[in-house]
């Protein structure tokens, strides 16, 4: 592993924009220290610190950073259709638009199914062996609540080209029309009481972030200065906190009516401005650094196994505080003292046990060749499809209650975790054969 790190580090061409790997791996970093820290386990359940703390709450503005992971996301992707495109420049749209879902899901989708797979054959074991409650019934029903993130980043890839298209006609209007079309639905939500729209915005507000990296790709956030971005995005943000109908956390809350992330609001999208226009205001500095080869070299080594640490950190979690219940271990009340002098130890056990996971799984997380051929844009479209239904309503039901037929709503449809699991695994199929192109005696 060290010399294939060294040798991907060393091969690194000068074009490419080291800042980026970066903000990719922080990100994911940031949001796994975030749950380490405010999950408040006690041995009657799991709490939020973040309830128990409530004048904590404007941490998660300097904390909750997935933006900036959507942001890089849309840099990453603007790019990578674009390559493809001059590498097949007399192939079909539908060839290009297989090939790059294809190469962008292989990587996301194959740790992620055996990430599913595993929990899956190991909730059925428990519950067949009549376990169930408990901290293990919490595990459960929570160990895939980071599919989230998983099932709208699809949603992304898949929306690359279009978007794409339209950002080189209209730039920065491209990004307004779905800023508007977010608040649009937050007017429509709060002000007019219209049931269901505000699930319209997991894909403007997202999707608007993303767009915030095609702009990064082209230049454009260059040209207009990032502490204008960063102090708007701040200012309305606040504003919108204070004078409007929004939560002050920027991360959901138990029991609050209204969270700023499910459904993501108007709020939270200028959040993700603020957001982008401080770590834009970092670039220089960050990229002095990396130009040394010992911190390059680090952040080569996290990315390739980022995705498989973040899958696998609430497992490592849980698993810490159910030795530590197994052990009869003290757990003292959240926030206490105790609590406090007690963290270190229990995020730096999280993080071995992240480690052993990562080195048991991240050999699926690394890239398989593929051969160049013919695709089918629209299969390869239902593919996705399934798979980003498949991953969001895995991340809602989980898997307790699994024997029992346990059901949750994705938008206004009961999904299971056995369909969520075959949604999932169908549309990854799909995606897949859609790559390889036409089958043996079909024409092209």
């Amino acid at each position: 592993m060290g010399s294939s790190v060294r040798e991907l580090a060393g091969a690194t061409p000068a074009t490419r924009d080291r800042y980026v790997d970066l903000l990719r791996v922080a990100s994911l970093a940031a949001v796994v220290l975030g749950h380490w820290l405010m999950a408040a386990v006690t041995p009657d359940g799991v709490g939020n610190l973040l309830a128990v703390v409530p004048a904590l709450q404007p941490l998660t503005w300097l904390l909750q950073v997935m933006p900036v992971f959507f942001f890089v996301g849309g840099f990453s992707h603007a790019l990578s259709y674009r390559s493809l495109l001059r590498k097949r420049p007399g192939g079909s749209t539908d060839s290009v638009y297989s090939a790059f879902l294809r190469a962008r899901l292989q990587r996301l989708l194959r740790p992620t199914m055996v990430f599913v797979l595993v929990w899956g054959a190991a909730a059925l074991l428990v519950q067949l062996l009549g376990g169930g409650g408990g901290l293990s019934g919490v595990t459960l029903r929570m160990v895939t609540q980071p599919l989230w993130f998983i099932g709208i980043y699809l949603a992304m890839v898949a929306f690359t080209p279009p978007l794409l298209r339209l950002h080189e006609r209209y730039g920065w209007g491209a990004f307004a029309a779905l800023a508007g079309a977010a608040a649009a639905v937050d007017a429509l939500r709060f002000a007019a009481g219209v049931p269901y729209v505000e699930f319209l915005n997991f894909a403007f507000v997202w999707l608007a972030v993303h767009q915030l990296g095609f702009l990064r790709a082209d230049g454009h956030l260059r040209l207009r200065r990032p502490a204008l971005l960063a102090g708007g995005g701040l200012v309305t943000a606040a504003a919108l906190v204070a004078f409007g109908p929004y939560p002050l956390s920027m991360v959901g809350m138990p029991g609050e009516k209204v969270s700023n992330m499910a459904p993501p609001t108007l709020a939270l999208l200028c959040h993700g401005l603020w957001l982008v226009g401080a770590v834009e205001l970092l670039r220089a500095p960050a990229a002095r650094l990396l130009e040394r080869p010992r911190a390059w070299r680090t952040v080569v080594a996290a990315n390739g196994v980022a995705m498989t640490a973040f899958l696998w950190h609430l497992t490592a979690m849980f698993g810490v505080y159910g030795a530590m219940l197994a052990l009869d271990a003290p757990l003292p009340e959240p926030a206490s003292a105790a609590w406090w002098a007690q963290v270190p130890l229990r995020i730096a056990l999280a993080a071995a046990l992240t480690a052993g996971l990562v080195a048991a799984f991240r050999t699926f997380e690394r890239p398989v060749p593929t051969a160049a051929a013919a695709g089918h844009g629209p299969l390869a479209a239902l593919g996705a499809t399934l798979c980003l239904l498949g991953v969001l309503g895995l991340s809602m039901v989980g898997f307790g209650g699994l024997l029992e037929g346990r059901t949750a709503l994705l938008i206004a449809i009961p999904v299971s975790a056995p369909g969520a699991v075959a949604m999932t695994l169908c549309g990854w199929l799909l995606v897949e054969r859609a790559g390889r192109g036409p089958g043996r005696g079909q024409r092209p």
